[in-house]
């Protein structure tokens, strides 16, 4: 028998992946990697789009790497500049400048680059990295469990189940539910010169924020050149120059006061229209006065002949009817109109050749549309005024038709008035919603001047000036004024469009859930910019094509309004699946959990606002939507039994910790 073998007879037995002793195991990540993808970041912005399609944030091992790489994500959504200043400054405002290393290190990434057009690549890298890891901790879980002598059946099923699902792909930016987020500034800067200016002192003057008439200078641009100039695009696409823009701003905000300013020159130029025609309109009323009066007593002798004679005055009769009613008296000419019902709006853009302004500094205008005087809801005229399609108009002896209607709308509404019209479903159905550009302005009440600096009577002159000028130039153009999009302005118009499209994704994009509004952003940038470009050539040059510095600043302006409504359809949004989907929110904010099981998280809620486990699914379809979950279902591990609860797989930042 061979004997036991002695104490130390054989060499400890080394497990085949253990390491020396004294050095440490670190999962598996690449730290130049990591540096190189924010680096490139700061450098490069153009790449952002392609490595978020390779990586997500959570990916990075070092968390100062996750914590830069959001923070320019943040700043890029909001059109600002990525540079070590600008993110350097961002991080400092959010208290994460210390967990990110500190300005240094900001520059020190920037050297760390070797190639931007090798971002791709390195986010490739990351990515890769951090799926290894994530397999090692699925692996430790399946190993724990079957371990523990305290594993029930369904701990071993849902590690196995765990381990069985796909290692999740990159997690873009959650869609925010109804949190009212930072809202990016109003661009004044890219208004022009003579806009901005007066759009800044009027802000002072009035103690109101820029957006408000910032915004309601876009509306007035609109105005003087909806209907008589249009956008040439490319190919057979055009875009007329009339826009629908609402600011929501509370009361005691001086919304009037500003309206009145802003709208003064256009009431100036309407009330010198209408000076200009009174004696083309005096003339053509004694005219068909004379016209009728001669059919008229035509009319009477031919009533009076017999025999022959008779046919002759009836003959001559008719045909001085037919001349008097072909004499139509010219409208007087109206460039504006208030809270206005549909039916008068269509009878003034017929009178006025199709162009018309609503602008008001109340929201009764969604009332008068949603039938508060005639009890059905109208809105056809303004679905086709504001997309240019024609409009057919009932008169009582006939039907005309509106060929290309440019109706401009500025308004002016308390919030509130944004939730009552986000319940009318036929306002959002019909796509009525989707047509205005939104601002949602922070109000300062409570933080304003008492004696703040009036508006330079320079400035307010030349603005005056210019949109008296405007509206005047354009008001005889029958067939509209055409301005091209030059090279360089619809290349960046092209690569906007590039940058707008994958976030328009139904599912995980960004405004996939506002996908109506969204889907006509590019359009609204087209005619915004040519907008800019009619104000930055009153005097002349109109026939030069858009810049592309006039595109980037539509563009920006458009980045403004995409950003703003986002916050407005979440408020015009809000029901009892958004209500319930932010507590499920909250309770994951809480925990902390990198996943959950639908059985766990019915646990942990309140049983007066999901009494069944029914009443959370749809919740949870919401978080889902909005990139807060994923939801997987296990496969099951047998013929027999109910199939395993679905498992709730949580975005990191989600799972981060809360200031």
């Amino acid at each position: 028998m061979t004997p036991e073998p002695a104490h130390g007879q054989y060499a400890p037995v080394v497990p085949l992946h253990s390491v020396p002793d004294g050095t440490e195991r670190m999962a598996p990540h690449d730290r130049e990697a990591e540096q190189a993808v924010v680096g490139a970041l700061m450098l490069a912005p153009g790449v952002i789009g392609d490595v978020n399609g390779s990586m997500d944030p959570a990916d990075h091992y070092v968390p100062a790497h996750e914590t830069i790489h959001r923070a320019i994500l943040a700043l890029h959504s909001q059109g600002q500049p990525v540079d070590p200043i600008t993110l350097g400054h961002h991080l400092e405002q959010t208290g994460e400048l210390v967990r990110a290393g500190g300005r240094p290190y900001l520059h020190t990434l920037i050297q760390a680059v070797p190639s931007t057009a090798n971002a791709t690549y390195y986010a490739e890298i990351v990515h890769d990295l951090a799926r290894r890891r994530r397999s090692i901790e699925v692996g430790t879980r399946i190993v724990q469990a079957g371990m523990s002598a305290e594993a029930t059946e369904d701990d071993l099923r849902e590690a196995l189940a765990l381990g069985a699902a796909t290692v999740p792909a990159a997690w873009p930016e959650p869609i925010p539910l109804d949190r009212q987020p930072k809202l990016p500034p109003f661009p004044v800067h890219a208004l022009p010169g003579w806009v901005s200016d007066f759009v800044v002192a009027l802000a002072e003057e009035t103690q109101t924020p820029v957006d408000l008439a910032g915004a309601l200078a876009l509306s007035v641009l609109a105005t003087a050149a909806g209907g008589r100039a249009v956008v040439q695009v490319r190919g057979r696409w055009r875009e007329p120059t009339n826009l629908f823009v609402v600011v929501a701003l509370g009361p005691a905000n001086r919304k009037s006061a500003v309206f009145a300013a802003m709208t003064a020159p256009l009431y100036e130029a309407e009330n010198t229209l209408v000076e200009g025609s009174n004696l083309t309109i005096v003339e053509a009323e004694v005219t068909a006065r004379m016209a009728r009066e001669a059919a008229d007593k035509a009319a009477a002798q031919a009533a009076k002949a017999e025999g022959p004679e008779r046919d002759n005055l009836v003959a001559e009769a008719i045909g001085l009817a037919q001349t008097a009613e072909s004499l139509a008296v010219p409208p007087r000419p109206r460039l504006l109109a208030d809270d206005a019902t549909p039916e008068t709006v269509t009878t003034l853009l017929a009178e006025q050749g199709g162009r018309l302004a609503v602008m008001s500094a109340e929201g009764g205008i969604f009332d008068i549309i949603a039938g508060r005087y005639s009890g059905v809801p109208n809105m056809e005229v303004f679905l086709k005024g504001h997309a240019g399609d024609r409009l057919r108009v009932d008169r009582r002896t006939r039907q005309e038709f509106i060929e290309a209607p440019a109706l401009t709308m500025g308004l002016a509404v308390q919030p509130s008035v944004l939730e009552d019209i986000g319940k009318n479903r036929g306002f959002d159905g019909r796509g009525l919603l989707a047509r205005f550009l939104y601002c949602l302005p922070e109000s300062l009440v409570g933080y304003r001047k008492i004696d703040p600096d009036p508006v330079p009577p320079a400035v307010a002159a030349t603005y005056e000036r210019n949109v008296f000028a405007l509206t005047l130039k354009l008001a005889d153009w029958t067939d509209p004024l055409v301005v091209q999009v030059g090279p360089e302005a619809d290349a960046a118009l092209v690569a906007y469009a590039e940058r707008i499209e994958p976030q328009l994704r139904a599912k995980g994009g960004r405004l996939g859930h506002i996908g109506k509004w969204a889907g006509k952003v590019i359009g609204a940038t087209a005619r915004i910019a040519g907008l800019l470009h009619l104000a930055d050539h009153i005097d002349g040059g109109t026939s030069k094509p858009i810049s592309a510095a006039t595109m980037q600043a539509a563009i920006e302006l458009a980045d403004y309004f995409t950003a703003h409504a986002l916050s407005v359809f979440d408020i015009m949004g809000a029901d009892a699946t958004l209500a319930r989907a932010r507590t499920l929110l909250s309770v994951l904010e809480d925990k902390g959990w990198e996943s959950v099981t639908r059985r766990d998280l019915f646990t942990k809620v309140s049983r007066a606002e999901f009494p069944t486990v029914a009443e959370l699914e749809p919740a949870a379809a919401v978080l889902e939507e909005h990139g807060y979950i994923r939801i997987e279902s296990p496969p099951r591990t047998g013929k027999r039994g109910r199939p395993p609860a679905p498992r709730y797989f949580i975005h990191p930042c989600v799972r981060e910790p809360k200031a």
